[in-house]
């Protein structure tokens, strides 16, 4: 294989390469750097990615999909990016997500909200100096609540004074620049509602990030992650220009980065599958592989299926994913993907550890440490608690304006979900509660978002996707949604006893 010469100061000769080339160079690097170079399961016990490695996989200049043509870049095309994104997540997770954050939480952004004065330089260090960029957003003592963020912002003599404590930002200390999101303080003290998005460069004298600790993260190895002391000022050009409102663009921004975890996700669960595969076929058990029993086989086939549903969101992200267009009210379907996504991979990484046996259980064996890796993607940009939560709340809402409580009709009126409801009439056809507890809101969104990716998965099918693949698919998602009804049918309104330790003591109860 021949790989881009890494020396080009210009990605111009990058930018003219037709992308199937482009993407087998980069592929071709990775195993160059993992397996030759360097051991991809040695580097996955320490702390960072080795400098000469990300060196070596940058001169690929893989994040030149995320820029736009007239400052250098690909041109920021969906398909492209969650193509990248999937071949790093094969090789490394924790790869995938660093370009993932440098691209829908920084490139992106500056791309579509980026004062034109700024821009060229930023793109032009990430092309030419390998640069970074991160998002801060999650404080202390407001992670699901970041809107009450208090990070602020005052305007002082033409320059933003931003302060405040940032924690749990991918590529704390790493990155170059970051975008920092903040409320503004009025002359009274008062933080106002709205969020503004301030890019800082932390090479630049006045807008260094205080790194206050590193934290010994559990899993992402290759990602440094921290709590970081925000004191910095910043020119005003450097601060994101939103449409409307800066939480509308937030939320654009944040729903824009959950569209392309089906990158990340499909990678990762088609190595997953691979290596399951491999195993099983040549791993022996009672005289016979252990590929030939019928639990293996739920196991790979949910594997596989795991795979079309995120080839399937993949193509969806594609769809609507461009940059021109916003995604602020795309809620269901951006939380849909998001945790259906970071549900798989976490299933598949565990299936992957109970097939390798004990010889999975170590740091340097793919499924141990997918197990741990995969393991955020469920807790970070909303838990999935939440975004089910939310998925009901919306569905509630449009059921609200139709007056249509038959769940069934209701579902099969709406675009996302017609053309599942079709498998699932027997399943679908009774009536739904509007006021509902918030375990249920959340075992209905567990629900909802079922029969949304099987939507996808059989609309991904009439694109002319492998037709057995799709229907042992269906069949899955058949099968998880009914499971998941059974649970939405079931009432249990239980609640933790404070107390408890007062005569709960089996060994008092021994008769000696």
């Amino acid at each position: 294989m021949n790989y881009i010469n890494p020396s080009v100061k210009s990605p111009e000769q990058v930018k003219s390469v037709p992308f199937s080339i482009f993407l087998e160079n980069f592929r071709a690097k990775l195993k160059q750097v993992f397996y030759v170079l360097g051991d991809i399961d040695k580097m996955s016990t320490q702390r960072r990615l080795p400098p000469q490695a990300m060196s070596e996989i940058m001169s690929c200049y893989p994040l030149s999909v995320s820029i736009p043509k007239k400052y250098g870049g690909r041109g920021g095309y969906v398909h492209e990016n969650l193509s990248i994104l999937s071949a790093a997540s094969y090789e490394s997770l924790g790869l995938s997500l660093t370009l993932g954050i440098n691209s829908s939480l920084f490139l992106q952004p500056v791309a579509k909200y980026g004062q034109e004065s700024v821009k060229a330089e930023i793109f032009t260090r990430f092309l030419q100096k390998s640069n970074m960029g991160g998002l801060m957003i999650t404080e202390p003592n407001f992670g699901s609540d970041a809107l009450s963020m208090q990070t602020y912002f005052v305007n002082h003599n033409g320059r933003y004074l931003i302060k405040g404590k940032k924690h749990w930002a991918g590529l704390t200390g790493l990155a170059d620049y970051w975008l920092i999101a903040a409320r503004e303080r009025s002359a009274e003290g008062m933080l106002r509602r709205d969020i503004g998005f301030f890019i800082c460069d932390a090479n630049e004298p006045g807008q260094e990030i205080l790194v206050e600790e590193y934290f010994e993260n559990l899993g992402l190895y290759m990602i440094p992650y921290g709590r970081n002391h925000i004191d910095v000022s910043v020119p005003e050009n450097q601060r994101l220009q939103p449409q409307s409102t800066g939480l509308h663009m937030m939320i654009d921004m944040l729903h824009r980065s959950r569209f392309i975890f089906p990158g990340i996700g499909l990678g990762f669960i088609k190595r997953m599958l691979d290596e399951a595969i491999a195993h099983t076929k040549h791993r022996i058990v009672g005289g016979k592989s252990l590929s030939s029993y019928d639990q293996v086989q739920y196991r790979l086939n949910r594997l596989q299926a795991s795979f079309t549903i995120c080839s399937a969101f993949c193509f969806r992200s594609n769809e609507i994913g461009d940059i021109n267009n916003d995604l602020a009210s795309y809620d269901i379907e951006a939380n849909v993907i998001k945790s259906v996504t970071s549900d798989m991979m976490q299933e598949a990484s565990q299936s992957l550890l109970q097939l390798a046996g004990a010889e999975g259980f170590k740091l340097t064996h793919i499924a141990g440490r997918s197990v741990v890796d995969s393991r955020p993607f469920q807790i970070f940009e909303g838990s999935n608690d939440i975004l089910y939560a939310q998925i009901s709340e919306a569905m509630i809402k449009l059921l609200r304006k139709t007056k249509e409580l038959n769940f069934y009709r209701f579902l099969n009126s709406l675009y996302l979900t017609d053309w599942a409801t079709e498998n699932l009439k027997e399943l679908l056809n009774f009536e739904i509660y509007l006021k509902l507890s918030q375990r249920k809101m959340v075992e209905l969104g567990i629900v909802i978002s079922r029969i949304v990716s099987m939507n996808y998965v059989i609309k991904l099918g009439n694109q002319g996707f492998r037709t057995d693949l799709i229907t042992n698919t269906i069949a899955v998602l058949k099968k998880d949604i009914a499971m998941a009804l059974s649970n939405f049918s079931y009432h249990n309104s239980s609640v933790v006893v404070e107390d408890y330790e007062e005569n709960s003591s089996w060994f008092s109860l021994v008769k000696n």
